[in-house]
C-alpha cells in the first residue's frame, strides 16, 4: 500500500478500523488522479429497506442482482468504548468466544458449516462496536440468519473454552504490540493523548486486564451488550426482500429486549500542553508518531481533515515530497485520519528515519511541514485531487456488497445510516479556507503529542 517500506504501523491503524473503510481512507496512502472535477456522488441512489422488528431489532436490506451472492452482517453496539477500568479487552474476548458454540452447534462449527457451503466468514471488534459477518451464495442465508440468532442468545461460554482462548489472546497481543515496536509505540501514543475517554485504550485491551478476565466477566457482559435493541442486521446483495425479512422475522424476532444501560463516557480535555516521550525497544530504524486530538463525523471539521490527509499523503503529497524527496531525512511518512467514531478521536502524523539522519532534525522537519499548510495553503488543483480520489474510491468499492452493507453500518454506528447520502457531497463542498481553518484549529504544537522510537542493540 503506497510508499510504506516498513509498515506495521499502518497495518495497526488499518486493524484499528473496518477493513473496507481502506476504501474510504486510502487517500492517506495513495497517489491522488488527475484533477479534473468528478460528478458529485452519494448513495441516495441506492434503495434501502429498513425494517424494526417487535423487540426493538433494526434490520437494513440492499438489493442488487449482478451476482448471485449476498452478505450478511450483524452489528453490536458494543466497543471497547463501553468498557470499564480493569477490565479493558472485554469487547474483543466476547468476539473470539462467540465462535465457541452454542447447545445447537458446538465450538467452531459455524465457520465450519460456512466454508463447507462455499462461504467466507469472519468478524472485528472496534472501539465502537463489533461485528460478525457471512458471505455467501444468496440460496444459503438462511444459514447465516439460523447460526446468528442462536448465538446471539445461546453462547456457551464454557469455562475450559473461554481458558484456552485467554491465551491466544495473551499471544496475539504480545504479536502485534509487545513485539513490534511502532505498534507499541501508537498504543502508547494513543493512551498519552486520550488520557479519559475509553479511547485512549487498545481494542486488544492491557495485558494484565486480560489475564483478570474470567467466564462471569464475560457471560455478564454478553447477556447485557448482545441483545436486540443493541444491535442491527446488514444484508445486501442477491436477496428477495419480502423473503429475507420474513426469515429474519422468524428467528430473530422471538428474542426478548434487554434493558441496556445508557453509557456514561467521560468527555476528554482539551490537551493544552506539549506532551513527548521516547519508547527504547530493538528495531531497525527510529520513529516518530504524532497524535493530534480531533472530531469525528458529522462535524463539519472532519471533511475538511480528511481533505487535509490526501493532500499530506502519498508520493506526490507534501508530507514525502518534502520529507523523503527533498530533505531526505526520511524513509516514509504519513498522515492518517478516520472520522468513523462516535466521539472525538486522533489525528496522526508519523515518518521513519532514514539510516545516517538525525531524528531530531526529522521532527522538527515534520512539525514545520505541519505548520507550512497554513501559511502555503493547497492549491485549487491539489484541493481537486483530494475530492477526486475520495470520490473515486468510494464509488469503487460500491462494486462490491459486503462494502454497500459496511457503509450502512458505519454510518449507522456514528449516528444513521442515511448520512451515507451526504458525504460525497460534505467532501466535495470543502474548500480552501475550510482546510485553512481546520489546520490552524487542531495542529498546534501545544496541543500535540509526540513519541519517539529509539532503537536498542
Amino acid at each position: 500500500m503506497g510508499e510504506f517500506k516498513n509498515n506495521s504501523l499502518l497495518k495497526l491503524l488499518i486493524l484499528s478500523i473496518p477493513l473496507v473503510m481502506i476504501f474510504l481512507l486510502s487517500a492517506c496512502v495513495t497517489t491522488g488522479l488527475e484533477t479534473g472535477q468528478l460528478q458529485p456522488y452519494s448513495l441516495s441512489g441506492t434503495e434501502v429497506q429498513e425494517h424494526v422488528l417487535n423487540n426493538g431489532l433494526k434490520v437494513l436490506m440492499i438489493e442488487d442482482h449482478k451476482s448471485p451472492v449476498a452478505t450478511f452482517q450483524i452489528w453490536y453496539k458494543v466497543g471497547s468504548r463501553r468498557e470499564s477500568a480493569g477490565k479493558t479487552g472485554l469487547s474483543h474476548y466476547l468476539e473470539h468466544a462467540m465462535f465457541k458454540g452454542t447447545p445447537k452447534y458446538s465450538s467452531k462449527e459455524f465457520s465450519k458449516i460456512i466454508q463447507q457451503n462455499g462461504g467466507i466468514d469472519n468478524a472485528f471488534t472496534t472501539k465502537d462496536y463489533t461485528m460478525y459477518y457471512q458471505t455467501l451464495i444468496s440460496d444459503r442465508i438462511g444459514l447465516s440468519i439460523d447460526m446468528e440468532s442462536d448465538r446471539m442468545t445461546n453462547l456457551l461460554l464454557s469455562p475450559k473454552e473461554v481458558s484456552a482462548e485467554k491465551n491466544v489472546i495473551m499471544e496475539e497481543r504480545r504479536l502485534r504490540y509487545e513485539d513490534d515496536p511502532q505498534s507499541l509505540l501508537f498504543e502508547k501514543v494513543t493512551a498519552e493523548a486520550i488520557t479519559v475517554h475509553p479511547y485512549g485504550t487498545p481494542v486488544i485491551g492491557w495485558m494484565k486486564d486480560i489475564q483478570s478476565i474470567e467466564r462471569d466477566d464475560l457471560f455478564n457482559y454478553y447477556k447485557t451488550f448482545y441483545s436486540p435493541e443493541n444491535a442491527f442486521i446488514v444484508v445486501a446483495g442477491d436477496i428477495d426482500p419480502q423473503t429475507t425479512i420474513a426469515n429474519i422475522k422468524q428467528y430473530f424476532e422471538k428474542i426478548p429486549k434487554v434493558e441496556v444501560p445508557q453509557a456514561s463516557i467521560p468527555q476528554q480535555p482539551k490537551q493544552t500542553a506539549y506532551k513527548e516521550f521516547t519508547l527504547k525497544k530493538q528495531a531497525e530504524l527510529p520513529f516518530i508518531l504524532i497524535a493530534y486530538q480531533a472530531p469525528s463525523i458529522p462535524d463539519k471539521d472532519s471533511y475538511a481533515l480528511e481533505i487535509l490527509t490526501a493532500i499530506f499523503s502519498g508520493k506526490s503529497g507534501r508530507l514525502y515530497q518534502s520529507l523523503v524527496k527533498d530533505k531526505e531525512l526520511a524513509l516514509d511518512s504519513f498522515a492518517y485520519y478516520n472520522g468513523f467514531y462516535k466521539d472525538p478521536y486522533l489525528y496522526y502524523f508519523g515518518a521513519t528515519v532514514k539510516p545516517g539522519k538525525d531524528t531530531q532534525a526529522l521532527k522538527a522537519a515534520l512539525f514545520a511541514e505541519i505548520d507550512a499548510i497554513k501559511s502555503s495553503p493547497p492549491t485549487e488543483r491539489e484541493l481537486q485531487k483530494a475530492k477526486n480520489k475520495i470520490t473515486s474510491d468510494f464509488i469503487m468499492g460500491l462494486d462490491s456488497t459486503f462494502f454497500q452493507g459496511q457503509v450502512l453500518g458505519m454510518f449507522e454506528i456514528i449516528g444513521d445510516w442515511k448520512m451515507k447520502d451526504t458525504y460525497i457531497e460534505e467532501i466535495n463542498n470543502v474548500t480552501v479556507a475550510d482546510v485553512l481553518l481546520v489546520a490552524d484549529k487542531y495542529f498546534s504544537k501545544d496541543s500535540s503529542t509526540v513519541g519517539i522510537l529509539i532503537p536498542t542493540y
